[in-house]
């Protein structure tokens, strides 16, 4: 895809920011940034990580073009020392993040960001604007596949979509999530992701009659022979007019009807009928694709009430998670170094969930040895190891009488550097691993914690050092 330059797409006040620290002569002063999520879109159990192949993509290219810096020269706010180091900008920050496709839960850091405070403060708009839209349609996508119990899901929403942009970046993240092909043909160009499609209602009205509609497209695509039976009656001529042609235009050139698809009323008891109508003229293996503003929870109960539907076209309620469209992620200083040394950082809030975690930090996920499955998430100062040879002693961060030992568990590490200091050195998977990965990663999680509504809460807990800077900062700033 042609890359426009992004280096203003930022909040206006990093700049004012940037300025300031060069001005006061903290322009090489090292910072660590996190960026985490407080709460899991839809009162869900977890989210899905994705993004950051075009993070590392926009880190890659950020350099100040002549119009960027003239435009900022025009505001008369930036001193011409400032804008000369701008006009020489090149990222020298280290960059840690989660894989994408991982399962990550709230007040986890899932990208870290250690460099010069200008830069790791600047990047911030764009880290948070490029994970958080893709980590939200993803998160969204895998509920809707979830709820179709195997079946297919189809994402069919670029014209709903906030942009083209979200169209685009929507179709990689739901292929993620599992969704198995796309609406949007762009994506399949730029991404590889199956373009699907087949006819609209004006197709079929663009023909004297149903039939003539139907026999025209069969004769063009007897191949791939889906059919849109809901423009007139389903039931009355739609499913029929689509048997006629499958028998007249289909069969005859060697080839069996792919599907029959309905984009409106009650899909429950029309696709039984369709069902019945289907298999009695011979051909089972017709599938049933279902449309029509669908969801994770529709298309939960339509199944529970014997829906016979083989595979869904979902469109607006995923490409913009249209029930809970906000994921919510926050990028929070969180040390300093000073003299080689890291500093710890904490943010005070009356909210005590906007309360931040301080220091340099990676995140372990701890998976039990004989079910594979994962136990939880500990988050630890970053040279600290967990021993796998040894029981390890997980306690709630808040509630510190809730604990629990665990033993026999493989611990992971979870952030992976993606830039040293500067330079990318991270390889990203193409798409189809990242999806199958996801899949498999969502696998590790007891069920309890898929659940929809009122899921388990699944454990993130701070590690005891990392724990006691927590506190001896929070009673050193609440003293003061």
């Amino acid at each position: 895809m042609d890359r426009m330059n992004l280096a203003m797409l930022t909040d206006f006040y990093e700049l004012t920011m940037a300025n300031g620290y060069f001005q006061n002569g903290l322009k090489d002063k090292i910072a660590y940034f996190d960026m985490f999520f407080r709460k899991v879109p839809d009162n869900g159990g977890f989210a899905i990580m994705a993004g950051v192949e075009q993070l590392i993509q926009y880190l890659k290219d950020l350099r100040f073009d002549d119009e960027d810096i003239e435009y900022l020269r025009s505001k008369n706010l930036f001193s011409e020392e400032f804008l000369q180091y701008l006009k020489a900008f090149r990222l020298s920050c280290d960059v840690w993040a989660v894989p994408e496709g991982t399962p990550i839960f709230p007040n986890e850091p899932v990208v870290t960001v250690r460099g010069p405070v200008i830069e790791a403060q600047f990047i911030e708009t764009m880290i948070l604007l490029t994970i958080n839209h893709q980590s939200l349609i993803a998160t969204k996508s895998n509920r809707i596949v979830r709820a179709a119990q195997g079946r297919d899901i189809m994402e069919f929403g670029s014209r709903r979509a906030q942009g083209y942009d979200g169209a685009i970046y929507g179709a990689r993240a739901a292929y993620i999530g599992g969704c198995v092909g796309t609406a949007c043909t762009i994506a399949e160009k730029e991404f590889g992701i199956p373009a699907i499609g087949t006819m609209a209602h004006s197709w079929i009205q663009i023909f004297s009659n149903e039939l003539e509609a139907f026999r025209a497209y069969a004769r063009t695509y007897p191949d791939n022979c889906t059919l849109l039976v809901d423009t007139y009656n389903v039931l009355k001529s739609g499913v029929p007019n689509a048997i006629k042609v499958f028998n007249e235009e289909v069969l005859p050139r060697g080839f069996r009807p792919t599907g029959i698809r309905i984009d409106s009323g009650d899909i429950t008891y029309l696709s039984k009928e369709a069902r019945k109508m289907l298999d009695e003229a011979g051909f089972q293996d017709c599938r049933i694709v279902a449309s029509n503003s669908l969801d994770e929870f529709i298309i939960r109960d339509i199944l529970i009430q014997g829906a016979q539907v083989d595979l869904f076209g979902v469109g607006e309620r995923l490409i913009t998670s249209k029930s809970d469209p906000v994921f919510g992620g926050v990028y929070k200083l969180v040390a300093v170094e000073e003299n080689d040394e890291i500093i710890p950082k904490i943010k005070l809030s009356e909210n005590v969930e906007k309360i931040t975690n301080p220091g340099f930090k990676q995140i372990w996920r701890l998976f039990d040895k004989k079910s594979g499955k994962a136990i939880a998430d500990v988050l630890t100062k970053n040279d600290e190891t967990i021993d796998e040879s040894k029981p390890y002693e997980l306690f709630d961060p808040e509630y510190t009488w809730k604990r629990k030992t665990v033993s026999s568990f493989i611990a992971k590490r979870l952030l992976i550097r993606l830039f040293d200091k500067g330079t990318c050195v991270y390889a990203s998977p193409k798409l189809k691993e990242i999806k199958s990965y996801c899949k498999e990663q969502i696998d590790t999680l007891w069920d309890a914690v898929k659940r929809f509504e009122n899921p388990h809460k699944y454990y993130v807990d701070l590690s005891k050092p990392l724990w006691d800077i927590r506190e001896r900062l929070l009673q050193e700033y609440s003293a003061k």
